[in-house]
């Protein structure tokens, strides 16, 4: 480890010099990572300006902890993941300590196994925990340099790194360029130049000889108080020039001019050391034995290294090193195309072709003078291990390069759209914009123009959800069919999928009946129809001739769903399956997808999918009356999206508010989730935001209200089955409110996906609502109907608000002591399941009948508790381990013990056993 009394004299003077503020923060880091917390800290400020120099204190003051270190490097800005491995390569002795899906990520990233493309994030969660293993023997301070050059892969990892952090020992210091956005949301230190004084006493410490005081005002003017500057304009001149001040008309030390005065000293050095410099800039992997092989393949010999270590602008030892990141691209880009060519080619030849062959991939093509197949197909073999070791965007600048590299019109408009489809998939929408253009003058193959079109659509439906999309998804399918049939089915899938998710916002051409009616159209599959091929046929039959028609191919779809198909198609087609059951008013087997949904999310460390399977799950929950583990869902829903910054409506938290009857809340979320929506094009949002409202009146017993939000809810009618939660709530307010032609056109609509799907879920919703319109004598027996089949559901809340209008209805009959029966029942399971709004509704009725009601207690042991607190506590008491906990929480399992130990001291518990004592509500079931 270096200390501060072994660190170059140039070092010493810009760390200690005027930095006294800074110094003081970074020993405040050191000490809180001492004592057990962790902290991450971005350092930033322009070229010069001492950001290395303070990774060097930071590393010379951090006694007794480990320090690991990075470096970004501008060439290897498309290496995927090449700065993270710098990173935890001292650690991948620990893999084994780390949860099976996090190790196996983590391999699997680093090419160290062969696997499934892991998940970003679960890569992140996996490093966390690293470091966090490593921590635990020795307080551990990571160092990273120049964030803004490092691969897209590892800054996003390490800034979910950053934003995770709690006690587990850790220090992150980085340093990056001033406005650099690779870790938005990091703390920063903002890194400015020094201040006169000390400039001035920094400039003293490196003269060697008197200076007139003129010129050296001079200077400390034009160095602006970046210490790089001034070092590099006393290293620039003679001391006759400085004592005279004849050389400042000519030199160029300003900041922003740093990299000139290194091309003036690298372009003093002798040719061969020119050459060797460039080839260590072209690799700046720091392997020396790599360097020298390829130095000695262009016949350089090893005392060509001597002059670039007396003029300080590398050492050339165990490991290649830079004085300064200007050094290295004063070396490359000092040189011609044909010299850069040169040292790639050279690099090529002596990079080892089994072990690293991407990079000599990358090379290679570095060194291509013109287009090159040979060097094309590498390329693309590399992005296949690039993509399947997660690095999406990686894989785009390979297939980039490639597609530059490649004559042939319909290969290279081939390998751009793949390139594309990449870049969508790693969130990058702008590049992959970009990369359309380059086949726009084609000419483009068949399969190929569909290709584009499903990215065009692809980029439509992730920035907006709706607009354009479906179009040309139908678009694409069409091209497919006479191309590839399995694939133009699952586009014609997808289409229909974003005509419904699009709603009421989709573009002309992309509304539901127009993609059902093309979707029915689609070729057939020469071989036995699968789940997929079901689901679509379902889909269109059900949108395009009616909602009976699609009931029989897709309840076929349900049973077949999960046979004979992957985990990748499972999760591929899971939130469309479990929707298909909430279409058919299948209860059991939506409860059924919806725990796989999860829990394939979770084993397969997919945390792109974790967002819609906890929101599905949560929904199944709220309609089981199971409202506090729906909350809990929703808690890991919020953090999954904190985590991952996914963009998805709140829609569980909207209706779980409405249920709970929280005006407030619902007031915020609904108009929040309609001005979001609209903006995206997400048409469904609407449905679901006057929903959530329509759900919060009716239990408040404001019907005029629920009526207007339920009638917007079902206002866009091309999709019946959309609607088969607001339906009810509609008839129920519009009933109440007087409005019965409105209430009977709603009931309309609902018996008709009744008499098709035939469950007891909608019959029994069907009987509920029919009663409410029912004359005196029909009315019971439906309201006992109703009850019944609501019983022999899971669907709690159907079932007790059965309860409650069969009560209503007993009291307005005067049948007190029957309306008690029902109005009691109601009330306990209303209070009991936490719906504050229709319990207070059911207690008046009941009061009113001539009954008594009781308050539900509500527990006080967990008061003091912060949420993360809670989160944490419930998941201990449903017997997760803290590894397992750290997992969903996106946290270390040393964090999870750190708040553990508080959690019972606030409880007064000394053991995990006793939460279920002091905790509300029954444990979770995932």
């Amino acid at each position: 480890m270096e200390r501060s009394s072994d660190l170059p004299g140039w070092r010493r003077g810009a760390e200690l010099t005027g930095r006294r503020l800074e110094c003081s923060a970074l020993d405040r880091l050191i000490k809180d990572v001492r004592s057990g917390s962790s902290q991450a800290l971005v350092v930033h400020g322009e070229p010069g300006v001492g950001k290395t120099a303070l990774l060097e204190y930071v590393a010379a003051q951090a006694l007794g902890c480990r320090v690991i270190r990075a470096a970004g490097i501008q060439s290897e800005m498309e290496l995927v993941f090449a700065g993270l491995h710098q990173l935890c390569a001292p650690a991948l002795d620990l893999l084994d300590h780390l949860p099976a899906p996090q190790r196996d990520a983590l391999r699997t990233a680093f090419g160290l196994s062969a696997g499934p493309p892991p998940d970003p994030f679960l890569v992140g969660l996996a490093v966390l925990s690293l470091l966090s293993e490593a921590a635990e023997q020795q307080p551990l301070i990571c160092l990273v340099d120049d964030v803004q050059w490092l691969d897209q892969a590892s800054a996003q990892v390490l800034a979910f790194v950053s934003r995770r952090l709690g006690e587990e020992a850790i220090g992150l210091l980085f340093t990056a360029r001033a406005g650099s956005t690779n870790l938005a949301g990091v703390p920063e230190l903002a890194l400015a130049g020094l201040q006169e004084a000390d400039a001035r006493t920094l400039l003293n410490a490196l003269l060697r000889s008197p200076l007139d005081m003129r010129v050296r005002d001079q200077i400390i003017l034009e160095a602006r108080g970046n210490p790089l500057a001034l070092l590099e304009l006393v290293r620039g001149l003679s001391p006759t020039e400085l004592a005279g001040g004849f050389g400042l008309p000519s030199a160029a030390p300003l900041s922003h001019d740093l990299e000139e005065s290194f091309l003036q000293r690298v372009a003093a050095l002798p040719e061969r050391t020119r050459t060797l410099l460039l080839v260590a800039a072209a690799d700046p992997s720091g392997d020396s034995a790599l360097v020298w092989r390829a130095a000695r393949w262009l016949g350089i010999a090893p005392n060509a290294a001597t002059p670039a270590a007396d003029a300080d602008l590398a050492d050339f030892g165990t490991r290649v090193r830079f004085r300064h990141p200007l050094a290295r691209a004063a070396a490359y880009h000092g040189s011609t195309i044909q010299q850069r060519q040169a040292a790639h080619r050279a690099l090529a030849e002596a990079t080892d072709q089994a072990h690293d062959p991407d990079r000599r991939a990358w090379h290679r093509a570095q060194a291509a003078p013109g287009a090159d197949e040979d060097i094309a197909a590498e390329l693309e073999r590399s992005a296949d291990r690039a993509r399947a070791r997660g690095g999406l965007a990686a894989a785009s600048a390979f297939l980039k390069q490639a597609a530059t590299l490649t004559l042939d019109p319909a290969k290279r408009a081939g390998r751009a759209v793949a390139a594309a489809q990449a870049e969508i998939q790693a969130g990058s929408f702008d590049a992959a914009q970009d990369l359309l253009s380059m086949i726009e003058p084609g000419p483009l193959t068949a399969s190929q123009q569909a290709g584009a079109d499903v990215v065009r659509a692809q980029l439509a439906f992730n920035t907006s959800r709706g607009g354009e999309a479906p179009v040309l998804l139908l678009k694409a399918a069409k091209q497919l069919e006479s191309i590839d049939v399995a694939l133009s089915r699952a586009t014609y899938l997808d289409a229909l999928s974003a005509s419904v998710f699009a709603g009421r916002l989709a573009s002309p051409g992309g509304h539901v009946p127009e993609a059902a009616r093309a979707a029915s159209a689609a070729p057939r599959s020469p071989h036995p129809p699968t789940p997929v091929d079901l689901l679509l046929d379902g889909m269109a039959r059900g949108l395009h001739h009616g909602y009976a028609d699609g009931v029989p191919p897709l309840t076929a779809a349900l049973e077949a769903f999960g046979t004979n198909m992957t985990a990748e198609e499972e999760l591929r087609w899971m939130w469309l399956a479990g929707i298909t059951a909430i279409r058919l008013w299948d209860d059991a087997r939506w409860n059924q997808l919806s725990i796989r949904y999860v829990q394939l999310a979770r084993q397969t460390g997919a945390l792109s999918e974790l967002p819609l399977a906890l929101t599905q799950r949560a929904f199944t929950l709220l309609f089981a009356g199971d409202l506090p583990s729906a909350a809990s869902l929703i808690d890991e829903l919020h953090v999954v999206q904190e985590a991952t910054r996914s963009g998805l409506a709140p829609y569980g938290a909207m209706i779980l508010a409405a249920l709970r009857g929280d005006e407030d809340q619902v007031a915020s979320l609904a108009d929040t989730a309609l001005r979001d929506v609209t903006t995206r094009g997400e048409g469904i949002g609407i449905n679901f935001a006057e929903w959530s409202k329509a759900l919060l009146n009716n239990g408040l017993g404001r019907y005029d209200l629920a009526t207007a939000a339920g009638e917007i809810s079902v206002d866009y009618d091309k999709d019946l089955a959309s609607h088969c939660w607001s339906l009810p709530e509609l008839v129920e307010s519009a009933a109440r409110s007087g409005k019965t032609e409105t209430a009977h056109r709603a009931y309309s609509r609902l018996s008709e996906m009744a008499e098709a799907a035939r469950s007891d879920w909608v019959l029994g919703v069907q009987a509920r609502c029919h009663a409410l319109l029912a004359d005196d004598e029909a009315a019971e027996p439906l309201y006992q109907e109703a009850i019944d089949r609501c019983s022999k559901t899971y669907l709690r809340v159907d079932l007790a608000r059965a309860h409650l209008l069969y009560g209503e209805w007993l009291r307005r009959q005067r049948r007190r002591i029957d309306a008690r029966e029902q109005l009691t029942v109601a009330n306990s399971m209303l209070e009991e399941m936490g719906m504050t709004a229709f319990a207070a509704r059911a207690s008046r009725e009941l009061r009113a009948a001539g009954g008594r009601t009781h308050k539900r207690a509500v527990p006080t042991q967990s008061q003091g508790l912060t949420a993360q607190e809670e989160q944490i506590a419930r998941m201990a008491r449903d017997g997760l381990s803290n590894p397992e906990i750290g997992t969903r929480l996106f946290i270390s399992a040393r964090t999870v013990q750190y708040h553990l130990r508080k959690i019972f001291t606030k409880l007064g518990i000394t053991s995990r056993s006793q939460l279920e004592s002091v905790l509300p509500g029954a444990p979770s079931r995932l």
